[in-house]
This record gives C-alpha cells, structure tokens and sequence, in this order.
C-alpha cells in the first residue's frame, strides 16, 4: 500500500465505496488522508440527563422508543425519547431517517449536540451519536467528524482512515524547514496525524494552525506570481495631460470629492506605464465611481483611444451610458450604448462605429463579449460590479484589444481586507471612502411587525410630499411553507391600505427583461409612487426622489445586501429613511442592529465576514472552489503572517518546483483568482 494505491484497493472498500469516494474527489489512499475533519465531538466527558443545562451537551443514554414522520417533500424529523438512570430527553433530527434504524438497538450510545427550549420542551436538535461500545474506553475520546460524503457513514470514513495511518508519514511536505522553524509549526506528517488521531485538544490546535497556515500561503502565493505574471506584460502607455483633465472636471456640475480625486490620480499614474494596469476600485453606494471611470475614459478619447465599460444589467448599462454622455458628449467625446435591446439596422450601424474607432467610451451589458463586436483600438476595459461576471466573461473583454488593455474592475460591495489581501491579492486597490457633498445619512429603524399602521402612516408622509418609495419582500408568490411574504401578497395589502390611493408598480425576476425595464423607467420618471419589488433592485439602480426604503423579513437578508438595498435612497438632497421589518417580535439579530447603526459599507463588510464568512462577499462559486478545509479567510492575524512568508518565499529565490504538492496548490489558486 502508498499513498497512490486507489481507494478500490484498500482494506474493506469495496466498488460502492469506492465509487462513494471517488464521487467526493477521493481516488487515492493520499486524498483519503487529505480530507480533513471540519470539528470533534468530545466524548470524554458526559454529564447526567438530570443535571443537563442549556448549550452544547454529551451524554450517554440508551433509546426507549424512535418515531420518523414526513412532514412535506423533502423534510423528515426523526424524533427520539432518550433515557439514563436520570432522567429522559428528546433528540430531534432533520432528514436524518436512518437514526431510527440506527437506534432500533437496547444498545447504549453516546449522542452529543446542543440542548436549548424549543417547541415548549427541552430538546437536543441534530445530535451526532456513536455506538459506546465504538468509543476507546481509556487514552482519547475526541471523534473526528468529516464532512457527508453521500451515502457513507462516518465510521466507515474513520475505519478507512484507520487502515491508511501507516501512510502519514509519508505524505510529501510542502514548506521549506527554515518556514516551519520560523513560524514553529508542525511537519506536515504531523499535522495531518494530529488532526486525524488527536490525542488531546493540543493535538488538534497544533495540526489546524499548520494545515490553515499552508492553505492561506499557497493563496498569497498564488497572488504574488499573478502580479509578477502581469507585470512582465505590455500595454500601451497612456501619458496624463494635466491641462486637459482639468478642463473636463472644471467644466463638471460637481466638486469631486478628495476621494474621487485620489482614486483619479492613482489611475492615471498607473495607465501611464508600459504594463497593463489591473487596478479594483471600491466605493461605497453613491460614492462616485462611474465619475472618477469617465474622467479616465476621457483621457483615453483625448489620446485616440477607445474605453468599454461593462455592467450586469440593462438597467445600469443604460444609467452609465447616460451619465457619462451627460458629462462628456459637451467635449466632443462619443458615447454608444450596446446591449441585447440594441437591434437590426440601429445595431448594425452602431458595431460597425466601434470597429472603425468613431465611438469613443462604449458602454454594454454581455453584448459587449459577442463575436461580432470589434474594437479599433480598445485600451481600456471597465468591469463595475465585477464579482457578478465570472472570470471567463472578463478574459473575453480583454481579448478585444490587439495588446492587453488596461482594467479597472468597480465594485459597490466594499471587500474586507483580508479578503482584498488574499482573494483579490494580485490586485492594486483604490478605496472611495467619502460621499459627495450635500448626501445625508440615510436614518434607519428596526420595526417590529406588529407596529406595521405606524410604519404605513411614515411612508405615506414621505410619498404625500412627492417623494418615492421601494418596498422590497423576499419571494415571488405565496408558499404555504414559507411564511416570507410575497410581492403580490404585499401589492394587495397595501392597496388595503392608507398607501391604497397612490400609484404602486410591481417589480420581480419572472418578468421579461422588457417588462422589467419599463416598470422602472416609469418609476425612474416618476409615473408610479410605489415600487414593491424583489432584490432586483439591489445594484445600481439611480432614482434621486426615491427617499423610502422598506425591507420585508429584514432578517431574511445578509449584511452586505441589506447595504445595498438601502444604498437604493439617499442618492439625492432630501433626507431618506430606510425601515427594516422583521418577520417575527423577536429580539432583532446582531446583523440588524449592525445596520441600524452604521452606514459605513467597509465596517459593514468586516462584520458580514465574521458573521457570515467570505462566500457571502466573494461569491460561492469561487470561494467554494479555493476548498478551504482550515482556514477561514477573516482571520487576519493569520493571513498576516501568510502575507509575509510568502514575501520572503519570493525574495529569498525558493524554487517552488522543489516542493509539488505546493506548486499544485498554487496554481489551482492563481486559475480560482486571477482577474487577468
């Protein structure tokens, strides 16, 4: 047996196992040992029924009786009645169906999850259970838990890894001594045996510190040889003229703020190199960014070259492309809008401008990466809301230039640091932290449903002086097993309302994007009082008067969307309000209350990665391709220390070919993050 002998071939697993495993990316005897378990139930010490107290428990019991019922499609609750000398207790457990088999002996078990009141009784939800006789009687009992693998349990799983230990040893180490000496951390060997086999909860901190540490350096790693990768490209230079410049943002009808005009200058500074720039600017709702984007655009018209600007949806395409004419067709400067409502002989004409050079700033949705858009001479491409589009989308755009252009990706989600470190490492960041003058702070309240005819009565003050509401709700359509109300649920009510007299529209994602476009543009014109919607709404959408925001079940949404839901107001001069209503009279969560009191975007999403971890921001495909087992991307002390290991790694000339595993792990990150 080594650590390449197939899992066909291991003691005990026989082809459906095999197969099992080989479903969860587990072909060898080394991958088997590669997957790692994501937390312990403690089985060292268990406390009596009779003295159990709210909180995480174990305890050791047998099962007096078992009952498993359907409750809808693809919900069963196994119920059990769970006994000691003590005392008794129910277990409670979600699709789960196989506990009641498993229980059906007078066997005795330990069974360890966390006890709190529930439906009117104490119960111990979704506890994991072991067979007593299973667990060592002296030395550890700290169980390793795995994630499901579908189909196989968890002592098949620890059996398996039982039988590959000898091989732990030889699993090949993937850091340089003199970085395992400097940070104290263990062999790799040793780790992945202290995690698999702890022999204490020492064992288990030691073997996760390593094995987190490994992870987050192959991604700082990976990042620093996509800047030295994109460095040693070229690009067309593109001199700053500062008389010029001037003249454009003279001529604005706004003082760009200190903010727009640093992130201005670092551009500016970086599209004058001979290598392409790669550059994220982030920018709270309403910070500005498409402004500082134009201004660079124009620079880049003044010198015969042509800039594309893509964004998610029609709607922002078309609020950009007006925007920026606005500001730049007075000089001279030509705009061309390009997405899927652009058709026949009006399209036709309009490709056939890009290609012989005569529209300068080109601003589209998808419809910019098509076969049949060509550029005469694109030098700059524009990603805003870049984490919607995927890597393959932005690598298209970029084609379109003869050399590689320069790329500025914008986001309104403003990014963590440890996450601008890490996933977005290979990224320069420029950071828009101030409003345009005259914005107020949005003034926002939690409301208990009960309060819902006081919080009518707020929004019709708002709507009877002119102004514009959104109200947003979670779901389509009424689900008799979702109490999440529904925008035609809240459309009837409001029209039951004192809201009832004023012009309310419906927006939702089951409309034809047609249908969508003019529901918003009659609410963009100020032809309805009322928009009840989904998150539809939630990027970009620019409506001055609109001043109420409303969220349905606000305890429903992340962090980081209910920020953008409210960044839909306060884009004017009057003084707006966004009301966050719960779905129940419970104590608010810490999330609301976050929201309640802070509109800074940047403190916002600190707290959405403790709370929620980095998927929520990075997006789930991507982060869930980095396969972190360890490591959690909100750890900063961490990717501190990762940050500078892999520095030294790069100027101390270490061969990273010496090390393989390493090498593959870099480079399946620099394919997850790379921008370019």
């Amino acid at each position: 047996m080594h650590l390449l002998t197939p899992a066909a071939e291991l003691k005990g697993v026989g082809p459906v196992t095999a197969k099992k495993l080989a479903d969860a990316g587990l072909e060898t005897a080394g991958d088997i040992i590669n997957f790692l378990p994501f937390r312990y139930d403690d089985f060292t010490v268990t406390t009596r029924i009779a003295d159990l107290v709210p909180g995480k428990v174990t305890i050791a019991a047998r099962c007096e009786k078992v009952h498993v019922r359907s409750v809808r499609r693809g919900l069963t609750i196994t119920t059990a009645t769970l006994a000691d000398n003590s005392g008794k207790i129910t277990a409670v457990w979600f699709n789960q169906p196989y506990r009641a088999q498993q229980l059906q002996s007078q066997d005795e078990f330990y069974f360890s999850g966390e006890l709190a009141f529930s439906y009117n009784k104490y119960q111990i939800t979704n506890p994991s259970v072991e067979k007593f006789a299973q667990v060592p009687a002296s030395g550890s009992r700290l169980t390793p838990v795995y994630h499901q693998v579908k189909g196989l349990k968890q002592q098949l799983v620890r059996k398996v890894l039982r039988d590959v230990e000898p091989l732990i040893p030889f699993m090949p180490e993937t850091l340089p001594e003199e970085l395992l000496q400097r940070e104290g951390l263990l062999e790799r060997g040793e780790a992945l045996q202290a995690v698999h086999f702890p022999k204490n909860a020492d064992d288990i901190e030691a073997g996760r510190r390593r094995i987190a540490f490994e992870e987050v350096f192959s991604l700082l790693l990976a990042a620093q040889y996509n800047k030295s990768a994109h460095h040693s490209l070229a690009a067309r230079p593109v001199a700053f003229n500062a008389a010029y410049v001037r003249s454009i943002v003279d001529a604005l009808p706004f003082q760009l703020t200190g903010a727009q005009r640093r992130a201005a200058w670092d551009i500016f500074q970086d599209i004058a190199k001979d290598r392409p720039m790669n550059r994220l600017m982030q920018g709270d709702v309403g910070a500005g960014k498409t402004v500082v984007a134009a201004l660079v655009a124009s620079l880049l018209a003044h010198h015969g070259f042509q800039t594309a600007i893509m964004a998610p949806t029609e709607i922002l395409a078309q609020q950009h492309a007006s925007s920026i004419a606005k500001l730049l067709e007075p000089h001279g400067i030509s705009v061309g809008l390009l997405t899927a409502s652009v058709k026949g002989a009006a399209r036709q004409e309009l490709l056939a401008r890009i290609a012989a050079g005569e529209v300068d700033i080109i601003v589209g949705t998808h419809a910019l990466i098509q076969g049949s858009v060509t550029f005469k001479n694109l030098n700059l491409v524009v990603v805003d809301e870049q984490h919607r589009f995927g890597v393959a989308q932005r690598q298209a755009l970029l084609e379109k230039g003869d050399t590689m252009p320069h790329l500025l990706a914008m986001t309104a989600t403003p990014i963590p640091r440890s996450l601008a470190l890490t996933v977005y490492g290979e990224l320069d960041s420029t950071v828009i932290d101030e409003l345009p003058a005259g914005r107020r702070p949005i003034h926002t309240k939690i409301w208990n449903p009960v309060s819902r005819r006081r919080l009518d009565e707020a929004v019709k003050e708002e709507v009877a002086t002119g102004r514009q509401a959104y109200i947003i709700c979670p779901l389509i359509d009424e689900n008799a097993d979702n109490d999440k109300k529904s925008v035609e649920a809240e459309l009837q009510r409001l029209r039951n309302s004192v809201l009832g007299t004023y012009r309310i529209g419906l927006l939702h994602g089951r409309l034809k994007a047609a249908e969508k476009d003019a529901v918003m543009q009659q609410f963009s014109a100020g032809e309805l009082d009322i928009l009840v919607s989904t998150t539809v709404v939630e990027v970009g959408v620019d409506v001055p008067n609109a001043t109420v925001m409303v969220i349905e079940n606000a305890d429903h949404f992340g962090l980081s969307q209910l920020h953008q839901l409210r960044g839909r107001v306060g884009r004017g001069q009057h003084q707006s309000y966004c009301h966050l209503v719960m779905s129940s009279s419970q104590k608010p969560s810490r999330r609301l209350q976050e929201i309640e009191r802070s509109t800074d975007g940047f403190h916002l999403a600190e707290v959405d990665l403790q709370l929620r971890g980095p998927g929520e921001i990075y997006g789930r495909m991507q982060h869930g391709a980095l396969r972190l087992q360890v490591a959690s991307l909100g750890d900063s002390r961490l990717i501190a220390r990762a940050q500078k290991a892999a520095a030294w790694f790069c100027e101390s000339g270490q061969d990273i070919s010496q090390y393989p595993e390493l090498a593959a792990a870099v480079e399946k990150c620099q394919r997850i993050t790379t921008l370019n």
